[in-house]
């Protein structure tokens, strides 16, 4: 017994899933982007302190 294939029917005005998941990742991506650059003058800062406070080699002297 033989299948037939129907055409796929495009829906007018409707998005896909994947194009939906695309954008949803682009605006994810986007916030995470602008919160890194928000942020980046502090993390620069705390590296600083860090750094001046031994960093790894530090161990267990600072709780």
């Amino acid at each position: 017994m033989k299948r037939v294939r129907r055409p796929v029917t495009c829906r007018q005005g409707g998005m896909s899933g994947q194009r939906v998941l695309k954008t949803e990742a682009v605006l994810v991506g986007g916030v995470a982007l602008a919160l890194l650059c928000w942020e980046w003058p502090s993390l620069r800062r705390e590296m600083r302190i860090w750094r001046m406070a031994g960093g790894f080699r530090a161990g267990h002297r600072y709780p």
